[in-house]
């Protein structure tokens, strides 16, 4: 049997210090298989963003396993989860997290020379233009709407081809159509690169598109389901 690409076991996790210490994440279990997309649903306060930086290695747990791509990150050093993180996962963020001095073809050849790729400005127009940027390479964010800064960002996020991409609120600082243009182009770039998707969202429509729902309450997990395949988003919830 395949192990899951996303593992974690018991993961607690408190934030806050004395008489302000908050129990975010409590005895969360959860499992990820690869190529899957996974929604993680649930009122604002409920953990959904805490979890999706625990699997991220951007939060440490307290007690608990966390194992993601056959690693198991809670026991490595911040440095090595840093590396990991570079190697084997994408983040796309609600507010999109460009650095503003750099232009869209900088932003995301970032990751890549990071990772001491020999061809990051290559690779990084290749990306720009497979999310419909080839004519604004050296815009700045500044000089890009909501949702052209939001594909710099799934540009910048897949461009070390990694095995994860975690969004969170990818679409919240969108209009209507700008978000359903974002998430076509999110979920296809993922479905074309065989890309674990794992997404925070307040989103029905958007959750929805997943091929499952996760629900969180009060920093556990209330239920894990498949999501219901809505008319013309079969394409979708298949991988």
């Amino acid at each position: 049997m395949t192990k899951p690409v996303i593992d974690l076991k018991d993961v607690s996790l408190r934030l806050g210090e004395g008489a302000s210490t908050v129990q975010v994440l409590d005895r969360v279990s959860l499992a990820v298989e690869h190529g899957h997309s996974t929604a993680i649903v649930g009122p604002s306060g409920s953990g959904k963003s805490t979890l999706l930086m625990v699997i991220a290695g951007l939060e440490r747990v307290d007690s608990g396993s966390v194992w993601v791509a056959g690693e198991r990150i809670d026991q490595l050093k911040e440095d090595e989860v840093a590396a990991f993180r570079g190697r084997m996962i994408g983040i796309v963020f609600q507010s999109f997290h460009l650095i503003p001095n750099m232009t869209a073809l900088e932003n995301v050849a970032v990751p890549l020379e990071l990772a001491g790729h020999p061809d990051p400005f290559g690779i990084a127009r290749e990306e720009l233009a497979a999310v419909g940027l080839k004519d604004r390479l050296t815009h700045y964010p500044g000089e890009l709407s909501g949702g052209e800064q939001q594909r710099v960002a799934i540009a910048r996020a897949l461009a070390p081809q990694p095995a994860i991409m975690i969004a969170d609120e990818p679409t919240g600082n969108l209009d209507q159509a700008t978000g359903r243009q974002i998430a076509d182009l999110l979920f296809a770039r993922a479905c074309e690169r065989d890309t674990t998707l794992v997404l925070v969202t307040h989103d029905p429509a958007l959750a929805a598109r997943c091929a499952r729902q996760v629900s969180m309450r009060s920093g556990r997990i209330e239920e894990a389901a498949l999501a219901p395949v809505m008319a013309g988003e079969a394409r979708d919830v298949a991988y």
